[in-house]
């Protein structure tokens, strides 16, 4: 019996040094500066981002992409509204200074129609030429058949958009 609960301490109870210690500190501490400063993770839920990014999907934010660089037109991105912690994911079509229109279910910028892989449905409705004002983006769902109302977020400033997402 005295060999028994020898094993069972061996088991549960590892040698609690002090290196073993300070590594696992360690641990815990770059585990919550990697997932609560660096990699976001986010749970997608409706239907904006379709087929490009599934409802109820699960996907994680790079916060470090955009330290060194600005956001890039077709980058996704996690953009925060609302609270701290709440974000859509959406994609960039348009950067400062550019104008942005829909006509017949075409994205123009510049009055030039944009070819877009990644949009399945085109869209039924009309957009009036917008410019995007500048240190903004405009950003939109890659889905969209839905109305207007579902997946436009429009312009934003380079201070909401966290990050790009991890496909």
């Amino acid at each position: 019996m005295n060999d028994r609960m020898h094993w069972l301490e061996r088991f549960f109870f590892p040698r609690m040094t002090r290196r073993f210690v300070l590594r696992l500190l360690g641990l815990i501490v770059v585990s919550f500066l990697v997932f609560g400063y660096a990699l976001i993770p986010l749970c997608l839920n409706g239907k904006s981002m379709e087929p490009t990014l599934r409802d109820g999907s699960i996907r994680f934010c790079w916060v470090p992409s955009y330290w060194m660089a600005d956001p890039a037109v077709g980058d996704v991105v996690a953009v925060r509204f609302g609270g701290k912690r709440h974000y859509l994911a959406k994609r960039i079509v348009a950067k400062e200074g550019e104008v942005v229109s829909f006509l017949n279910g075409m994205l123009y910028i510049d009055g030039v129609p944009k070819t877009e892989p990644y949009v399945v449905l085109p869209c039924d409705w009309n957009l009036e030429p917008r410019v995007v004002d500048p240190g903004h983006y405009y950003v939109i769902g890659d889905n969209r058949s839905v109305s207007i109302e579902e997946h436009v977020f429009g312009q934003v400033s380079r201070g909401r958009i966290t990050g790009r997402i991890i496909p």
